[in-house]
């Protein structure tokens, strides 16, 4: 009697500590006949059940055409092989989505987190996308290793990894994009035929095929944690950065880690940290004149910088790095510097030479070759990153793209540097190490996630 009693109390107990854990439930989300759970949003093109597969025709002038799963899911792994039948096409499998139901003529506009089927020259397939909201989140030139694995006019296995606020991806086996994001925690799952416009390709066809679902609690894929992070977490570090070796510079709420470059306390007026931004409060408009430029009290070698920063209209400011406080200057402390500036109405954008002192660009050196289709609007936050390599080699990025690349000591920058404002001081720029800036110029910019890998 007292073993039953016990098998009993066991039995019980197990079956009252199921429901804490997240099962791994595998859901059949097309069951290879028809288009049974799904429903089509947003466009006009046509999705048919053909020898098992999912296939989606393009139609002319119309927007891009969703097949929507009608349930919506939260954490998830799927797998599935998508091929374009014509390399001018696009397509993309929508994750934690929504729809303005209203929109486009009732339609409907799909809205979310897309990962991305991209043939084109520039290899972006598993690159994630959000769909008529915040465009390019991860654009795969963070990661060529995964721009390499595409395999054209063929079927691509992609993997896509949901789970609380990550979102991973694979092409053919290969981890591609990483992206921690805490908008839309749940939606629903959706394949898309892209808008064609006028192009010459009615008819042509995108197929989806071995569709593999799981829900919960899932075995997750192998990874790789050499691959960028993009985090879009406020003042956050996700469990993979600190993994990498990130740090955060700003924790969001106080000026630790901070000081003036005039001083070895922070300035007591002209800049504020609020709503987990810092920001450099309007003046004169003039260098240094209110607050003054704040520097790290670190100094760094070589390093991965990113930082994500907020102009205002006709807003000039800027991060400098291998900063020494070796000049004495009265106003901005000398250093290599990434421009932030309104390229519109700032009036130091048409100085310099050929566009040198533009947003991203290494100011007064060199000029930031940028996409306009890769800036964010004034008043939006835009995602800035310099890459200092061991070996001198630097790189400046925005939004995800690669806008310049020199070598510090080089012969093509010394031959710059002799011909720029900074040719009186002395290896300008070459420090071994040296402070990261925070300018200011006298215009209102915010800053926030800023955050620091040596390398």
């Amino acid at each position: 009697m007292k073993n039953v009693c016990r098998i009993a109390f066991t039995t019980l107990l197990a079956s009252c500590m199921l429901p804490a854990f997240l099962i791994a439930q595998k859901t059949t989300l097309f069951n290879g006949k028809d288009l049974t759970g799904w429903k089509s949003l947003g466009g006009k093109a046509t999705y048919k059940v053909e020898d098992g597969m999912i296939v989606g025709y393009c139609v002319p002038n119309t927007g891009n055409t969703f097949l929507a799963t009608e349930k919506e899911y939260g954490d998830f792994a799927l797998e599935l092989e998508i091929k374009l039948e014509d390399s001018l096409m696009n397509s993309g499998v929508q994750t934690r989505s929504h729809v303005d139901a209203a929109a486009n003529s009732g339609l409907g506009r799909v809205f979310g987190r897309q990962v991305e089927m991209d043939p084109s020259f520039r290899k972006w397939t598993a690159g994630i996308y959000d769909e008529q909201r915040r465009l390019w989140l991860y654009p795969l030139s963070y990661n060529p290793a995964a721009q390499a694995a595409y395999k054209p006019g063929d079927f691509n296995r992609i993997r896509i990894e949901c789970k609380g606020a990550v979102t991973r991806t694979w092409i053919n086996g290969v981890p591609a994009a990483f992206v921690v994001d805490s908008v839309d925690p749940k939606g629903f799952i959706a394949l898309q035929v892209h808008d064609i416009g006028n192009k010459p390709l009615e008819g042509k066809r995108t197929w989806f095929r071995n569709i593999k679902f799981e829900e919960g609690n899932f075995k997750p894929a192998e990874w790789n944690n050499q691959v960028y992070v993009v985090n879009l977490l406020l003042n956050q570090l996700s469990a993979e950065e600190k993994k990498q070796g990130y740090k955060l510079l700003f924790d969001g709420k106080t000026n630790a880690g901070w000081r003036s470059a005039k001083s070895t306390s922070f300035p007591t007026g002209g800049w504020e940290i609020t709503n987990g931004e810092i920001r450099v409060l309007p003046s004169t408009g003039g260098e240094s004149s209110n607050g003054g430029d704040i520097i790290t009290n670190g100094q760094y070698k070589a390093f991965d910088l990113s930082f994500q920063f907020k102009l205002t209209p006709g807003a000039n400011s800027g991060v400098k790095y291998f900063v020494t406080l070796q000049e004495q200057t009265s106003g901005s402390a000398i250093g290599l510097e990434y421009q932030v500036l309104d390229d519109t109405l700032h009036p130091d954008a048409k100085l310099g030479r050929d566009g040198n002192r533009t947003l991203a660009s290494l100011y007064d050196l060199i000029k930031a070759n940028k996409s306009k289709n890769f800036l964010k609007p004034i008043g939006e936050w835009n995602q800035g990153r310099v890459r200092v390599y061991p070996d001198n080699r630097v790189e400046h990025w925005l939004n995800g793209q690669l806008v310049l690349t020199y070598v510090r000591g080089s012969k093509e920058y010394l031959d710059l540097v002799a011909i720029s404002k900074y040719k009186d001081w002395k290896d300008f720029g070459q420090a071994k190490q040296g402070h990261l800036l925070l300018q200011d110029h006298g215009n209102a910019v915010s800053y926030k996630n800023i955050r620091i890998k040596e390398l």
